[in-house]
């Protein structure tokens, strides 16, 4: 099992709304970064469990898990003309872009606050806290798994 950080705008897509889904399952889709992409289509396999975290907010920060309950699979939005995802250039036949299923595991007590993660040393070395670090999708080793654990 592989552990990973997901990002998503709370405004857009939250915790509590993947709570909310049917089966509390919902895929994560709208990738448009190819490294993201590629940790997604090779990366990421069932099982695995995410680090729910809200980004572009008032307190951004982990929020909550999840856990990868599919193997990736072609990301509708680009297909769907009328999405904001949508990408004329990827093909049922070759999709460029990919989604896999998360559903929701529980909520954190409290929010582990990204000013928080950066002040830390013991998670120094993580990506999220890297400089230029933007991917929505990134993996997170065990031992920072179980270190943010025990911040909650």
């Amino acid at each position: 099992m592989s552990y990973w950080l997901m990002k998503s705008e709370p405004d857009a897509f939250s915790i509590d709304d993947l709570a909310e889904c049917d089966n509390q399952t919902e895929p994560w889709d709208g990738i448009r970064n190819y490294q993201a992409r590629n940790f997604l289509r090779d990366k990421v396999k069932q099982g695995d469990t995410v680090l729910f975290y809200h980004s572009s907010c008032k307190v951004p920060g982990i929020v909550g898990l999840a856990t990868v309950t599919s193997s990736p699979f072609a990301d509708e939005s680009a297909f769907d003309p009328t999405s904001a995802y949508f990408d004329a250039k990827s093909s049922r036949d070759n999709p460029r872009w990919v989604a896999v299923n998360l559903t929701f595991k529980a909520k954190l007590s409290r929010v582990i606050t990204l000013s928080e993660l950066k002040s830390d040393p013991n998670l120094a070395d993580m990506v999220l806290v890297s400089k230029g670090a933007r991917l929505s999708v990134q993996p997170v080793t065990e031992k920072e798994f179980e270190y943010i654990l025990g911040l909650e």
